[in-house]
């Protein structure tokens, strides 16, 4: 429920407008319309959350919040989707804005690049003022697309990029439209060719160096390049923004880091991004399995073997975040080494954190000599494909394998070696797949089942002293201060009462304001009227003052639309540019009974709405109900201000109060809850 608010929401709301208004005046309105015309909800959402039928919607796990049950539902009918765990819900252009930090006009943009949309801008003149209204982070991203853009120019256009840079790419047995599908670079060798470039379109100092482009060494005149002369790598986000780069370079005899990366910005994060997981995304999905290797080329090798569904952590050790850009495609993940590779024994935390995350995990040996690079190049796609199918073992074996190499015949080390397989057992999550764990453990050994499970309980338990010792050590640096929040709603159930049935009334006419009722006056003449009108009709015949801000926006677009002969109910709001708005909206539109797909299992309950003729005339009557009740309590409360000081304004008061009363009594008289029907219905008929 939205709380009530003081009068300062009516700045915030309008701030919120002529935010919109101001950064998204240049996309034009019909552009926007057809946006959202043609986008589908569905499809969107679908490239981040796996997701599954479940009767008329699609469910999955919630992208912003761990949870073991899908609380995540989308409605391709409404075009809607709400996240029952955290409670955020809208459009697919507000998801695009939650889940990639879009700005509004981000979001649109994008949606129409993915559906063929061409952008009309508005044509009007705007101030200095407005153009140049970017945030910091805005004008980040809008330099690493011009630097990405110019490092393509050069590789293709000029005679050094094509002569060094694509030289390199072509050696690698890069095809052209490989180097393009990955948007691959180059930068010259000139110590300042894109500092200056960039200077030029108006870039300043302070936006080049922290984007980390450029390094402003002191008492230099001018910056210089990070990358230069080197062949260029960009990192895209998983919906396809430039965050940074990675750069090779390809002089043998020059004392540097062969590769060389974006430096840490408030657009790139290295532990939150996966190399190739834009081009990979939909493959991953597709195939329900993700390949994980190391470096950049490995990936684009795979891709140009027709094999996609695999990203790099870049070099870096995995990360939890990492782990959770993949979950959100697939389960399933498959580790892929160089035969040779010195670092396998520490990839070790990476089996154990991926487990700790749900994770399925086999591991792939290549034959010693080979990577993923030059494995697929060396084969045919379908070899390759079978080669890793069949030859890629899970986390035990592969553990198994690479331990027990060191062991020999000594009896300590070999158990050693068994502890520390159980120790990664023991960080699966679900209990059915721990023990079928242990028992290819024991079988694989020849030790009991028990001995196993009474090792795990070991380490269970020195998992769980280390993580009490640092959380106390915490405890003892920053003491935790509980801070009890005030819920004004439920202490005062007279408010909570009244605000329950007030939002009750707006969540009806949002959901079925367009159905029309039958009804007769008092002189028993039957009459149409819309929800959306009688429950207006209703606000206005009592006066009523809003207490949810929220409500009374609703309220009054509805009043709006009302004169421009508009029925403005939900679908109309779900656009809108408010997110405290659509957020209800939403709620209206989607309740928790959206979770349960009760045909699978041949249950079918009434559905909510069924009986909106009697829900809205005996909500109307209980609203009155609630409504006065909270004015009787109100009006007490002001009793003592004017006692021995205003006598007339007291027994006004007092007088206020019996009048009250007697309607609250003739409304109970006329009430009577239906615990069958589960509304309240008028004696009277």
């Amino acid at each position: 429920m939205i709380k009530p608010t003081k009068c300062n929401a009516h700045i915030l709301y309008n701030c919120k407008v002529f935010f919109y208004v101001y950064f998204c005046i240049m996309i034009s309105k019909q552009t926007i319309d057809k946006i959202f015309s043609t986008i589908r909800v569905e499809e969107i959402v679908g490239e981040y959350v796996q997701l599954k039928r479940a009767g008329s919607n699609f469910k999955g796990l919630s992208p912003f919040h761990e949870e073991k049950s899908p609380s995540f539902v989308v409605s391709p009918s409404k075009q809607i989707w709400k996240d029952f765990s955290t409670g955020k819900g809208g459009t697919a252009i507000s998801f695009l804005m939650e889940i990639e930090n879009f700005t509004y006009p981000e979001a649109l943009r994008h949606a129409a690049k993915k559906y063929g949309i061409e952008v009309e801008e508005d044509q009007r003149e705007f101030s200095e003022e407005a153009k140049h209204a970017q945030t910091e982070k805005d004008q980040l991203y809008k330099i690493h697309e011009v630097a990405n853009s110019y490092y393509q120019e050069v590789l293709w256009d000029s005679e050094e990029g094509k002569s060094i840079g694509l030289a390199y790419f072509r050696e690698r047995e890069l095809k052209d439209d490989i180097i393009k599908k990955f948007q691959l670079g180059y930068s010259p060798e000139k110590k300042n060719a894109f500092t200056a470039y960039a200077e030029e379109k108006g870039y300043t100092k302070e936006i080049l160096e922290k984007s980390g482009l450029s390094i402003f060494p002191e008492n230099t005149p001018s910056g210089i390049d990070r990358f230069r002369e080197r062949v260029i790598f960009p990192i895209h986000s998983f919906s396809g923004r430039v965050l940074g780069f990675g750069a090779r370079i390809l002089k043998n005899n020059v004392k540097t880091a062969k590769y060389l990366n974006s430096p840490e910005t408030e657009i790139y994060h290295k532990s939150n991004v996966l190399y190739g997981l834009n081009q990979s995304k939909q493959a991953i999905s597709r195939k329900n399995v993700c390949l994980l290797v190391e470096g950049y080329m490995d990936v684009i090798a795979l891709h140009m073997s027709g094999i996609e569904n695999v990203v790099a952590s870049s070099g870096t050790s995995l990360t939890t975040e990492q782990i959770k850009l993949i979950k959100r495609l697939t389960e399933n993940v498959t580790i892929l080494f160089d035969g040779d590779n010195a670092g396998i024994k520490a990839s070790f935390r990476s089996i154990d954190m991926l487990l700790t995350e749900g994770m399925n995990i086999r591991v792939l040996l290549f034959p010693d000599g080979d990577d993923p690079d030059s494995f697929s190049r060396k084969h045919s796609q379908e070899y390759v494909e079978k080669f890793i199918e069949n030859e890629a073992m899970d986390f035990i074996d592969f553990k198994a394998e690479i331990l027990l190499k060191e062991v020999g015949n000594d009896p300590i080390k070999k158990a050693e070696a068994i502890r520390d397989i159980v120790k990664s057992v023991g960080f699966v999550q679900n209990a059915l797949k721990r023990e079928v764990y242990l028992k290819e453990v024991s079988n694989k050994f020849g030790l009991s089942e028990q001995s196993l499970f009474n090792e795990l309980d070991v380490q269970k338990q020195i998992t769980q002293n280390q993580n009490q010792h640092v959380q106390q050590q915490k405890e003892k640096v920053q003491p935790k201060l509980e801070i009890v929040p005030l819920d004004e709603e439920k202490e005062d159930p007279y408010l909570y009462d009244v605000l329950f049935m007030e939002s009750k009334l707006v969540d009806h006419m949002l959901m079925f304001g367009d159905i029309v009722l039958k009804r007769r006056n008092e002189k028993n003449e039957e009459y149409q009227i819309t929800v959306i009108e009688e429950i207006l009709m209703h606000f206005e015949e009592e006066q009523y003052n809003f207490l949810v801000k929220g409500n009374e926006i609703i309220i009054n677009q509805v009043k709006e639309g009302i004169q421009k002969d508009e029925l403005r109910s939900g679908n109309f709001f779900v656009t809108f540019m408010d997110e405290e708005i659509t957020s209800k909206v939403v709620d209206a539109l989607m309740p928790l009974d959206e979770l349960e797909n009760w045909g699978s299992r041949n249950i079918y309950p009434p559905n909510y709405g069924d009986k909106i003729a009697e829900q809205v005339q005996g909500d109307v009557l209980l609203h009155k109900y609630r409504y006065i009740d909270y004015l009787i309590k109100e009006t007490a409360r002001q009793l003592d201000e004017y006692r021995g000081t205003d006598e007339a304004k007291y027994y006004e008061l007092i007088k206020k109060i019996t009048l009250l009363k007697q309607a609250s009594i003739r409304l109970s008289n006329i009430i009577e809850y239906s615990p069958i029907k589960g509304i309240y219905v008028d004696r009277k008929r």
